[in-house]
C-alpha cells in the first residue's frame, strides 16, 4: 500500500452570525463580540426561547444568480457562498484541473427544514397541487454538496454527512481520509445549516436543550459558566479546501494549515445525553492525536464543543481530563459557541475554520460570558478576552445527539509557497 498523503488546507469560507465571510467572522470573534439576538425571521411571541444566532444581512442574490438562488434552501445558499469564498482564497478552480479528482462533502444535521416547513403550510392552506416541484430537491440534506458541485464544477465524490452536531467535523474527516488514500486530490468539505424555524425552536425547547435567557440574548450562551441553561441555535456555513500537500505544491498554493488527524467514536448510550463516563469522547480525542502523531504536551489550543448545556460542558471537561491527563489543566481551551451560537451540523466546520485562523494569527479567541465558572468545569477556558500565543497544534472537538464524537487535529504547515 502506498504511503498516506499529507493534507493541507488552502482556503476557507464562512457565512456566520458574526459576518458574511471568514475574515469578518474571525475579527468579531477575537473582539469577543456576540452574534446572538432576538429572532427576526419569525414572530417568536409565545416561544420559551425568543432569540438565536441568525445570519444578518445575507442576500443570496448578491452572490448567486437569482433563478439559482430561488431553487436553493437557505442552508444550500450559505454553503455555495462559503465554498466560493474558500475556492477564491485557495486560487482553486476545479474546472481547470481533472474535475473528477475534486470531491465535495458537506455535513448538515437538519438540511432544508425551512423549505419543508413552508411547504407543509402551503399544503395545509392551499392543497397538494400548490406544493412547489422544488420541495424535494430543496429540502434534501445532500443539496448543499450538490449545489457546490454544480457551482464549481467539482465532479468527484459528492455526498452529505449526517451525524447531528458532529456532521461538519465528520465531513472534514472523511475528506481527509479520501485524500490520504489517493482517491481524490482535493475536497471542498465542511457543513451548512439554516434551522431557525418555529418548528425547530419549538422542538429543541421541548427537549429542554435551548437556553431560555430571554432577558439578555447576548449573554445567553455561557459555556462552562455555573448558571448556563442551554445552547443557542445558530445558522451558517463553513467550507474548507482540503488538498494533498503534493497537489497544493504543484499548483503553487499557499497552505494555511495541515489537517493532521481525525478520530471518531460513538457513546452507544442515549438519544441526547453524552455518555456518563466521558470515556468514548476521550477515546475520540486520543484517536485523533494518535493519527496526527501528536502528544497531549504539544497541544497549544483546543476549541471545545462547549455548547452551554449543563450536562455537555461537564462531560466534555471530564472527557478532556481523561484524554489529556495533567496536560488538560495546561492547554488553553475556549468555546466560540459563546459568540456564534451552535450551528448544529455546521458547528464543527466553522470551528475548524476558526482553528485554521487561530494558527494563522497566533490568537486564541475567548469564551464569552464566562464570569462565574462551574467548579466542575475547572480547566483553562480562556474567559472573556482573547490571548496571543504561537499556535502550532490545535484540536477541535465536536459531539452530537445520538452519541457522535468527532475530533480534528490541525497543525502549522512547515512550508510556504
Amino acid at each position: 500500500m502506498s504511503q498516506s498523503k499529507n493534507v493541507v488546507i488552502t482556503g476557507i469560507g464562512a457565512v456566520s452570525p458574526l459576518g458574511l465571510d471568514a475574515p469578518t467572522t474571525w475579527a468579531e470573534l477575537v473582539l469577543g463580540h456576540s452574534g446572538i439576538d432576538f429572532i427576526k425571521s419569525f414572530d417568536s411571541e409565545g416561544f420559551e426561547t425568543r432569540f438565536a444566532a441568525e445570519v444578518d444581512g445575507f442576500n443570496p442574490e448578491d452572490y448567486l444568480d437569482r433563478k439559482d438562488a430561488r431553487r436553493m434552501d437557505r442552508f444550500a445558499q450559505f454553503a455555495v457562498v462559503a465554498a466560493q469564498e474558500a475556492c477564491k482564497q485557495a486560487g482553486f478552480d476545479p474546472k481547470s484541473m481533472d474535475q473528477y479528482r475534486t470531491g465535495v462533502i458537506v455535513g448538515s444535521g437538519i438540511g432544508g427544514i425551512i423549505t419543508l416547513t413552508q411547504q407543509q403550510e402551503v399544503l395545509s392552506a392551499k392543497g397538494p397541487r400548490r406544493v412547489t416541484p422544488f420541495l424535494i430537491p430543496m429540502m434534501l440534506g445532500d443539496m448543499a454538496s450538490a449545489q457546490i458541485s454544480m457551482a464549481t464544477g467539482a465532479m468527484g465524490v459528492n455526498f452529505c454527512v449526517v451525524s447531528s452536531c458532529s456532521s461538519g467535523a465528520d465531513a472534514l474527516g472523511q475528506g481527509w481520509e479520501m485524500i490520504r488514500r489517493g482517491q481524490v486530490d482535493v475536497v471542498l468539505a465542511g457543513g451548512s445549516e439554516a434551522p431557525i424555524t418555529p418548528l425547530a425552536v419549538a422542538g429543541f425547547n421541548s427537549c429542554r436543550a435551548l437556553s431560555r435567557f430571554n432577558e439578555d440574548p447576548k449573554r445567553a450562551s455561557r459555556p462552562f459558566n455555573r448558571d448556563r441553561d442551554g445552547f443557542v441555535m445558530g445558522e451558517g456555513s463553513a467550507i474548507l479546501v482540503l488538498e494533498s500537500e503534493e497537489h497544493a505544491k504543484q499548483r503553487g498554493a499557499t497552505p494555511l494549515a495541515r489537517l493532521q488527524g481525525y478520530g471518531a467514536t460513538s457513546d452507544a448510550y442515549h438519544l441526547t445525553e453524552p455518555g456518563p463516563t466521558g470515556q468514548s469522547a476521550a477515546t475520540a480525542v486520543l484517536m485523533a492525536l494518535k493519527a496526527a502523531g501528536v502528544d497531549p504536551s504539544e497541544i497549544d489550543y483546543l476549541n471545545a464543543h462547549g455548547t452551554s448545556t449543563p450536562m455537555n460542558d461537564r462531560q466534555e471537561t471530564k472527557a478532556l481530563k481523561l484524554a489529556l491527563g495533567e496536560e488538560a489543566y495546561r492547554v488553553p481551551i475556549s468555546s466560540t459557541k459563546s459568540m456564534t451560537g451552535h450551528l448544529l451540523g455546521a458547528g464543527g466546520a466553522l470551528e475548524a475554520a476558526i482553528c485554521v485562523m487561530a494558527i494563522q494569527d497566533g490568537i486564541m479567541p475567548p469564551t464569552a460570558n464566562l464570569v462565574d465558572p462551574d467548579p466542575e468545569c475547572d480547566l483553562d477556558y480562556t474567559p472573556l478576552k482573547a490571548r496571543q500565543q504561537e499556535i502550532n497544534v490545535c484540536v477541535s472537538d465536536s459531539f452530537g445527539f445520538g452519541g457522535h464524537n468527532s475530533v480534528l487535529v490541525f497543525t502549522k504547515p512547515d512550508w510556504e509557497h
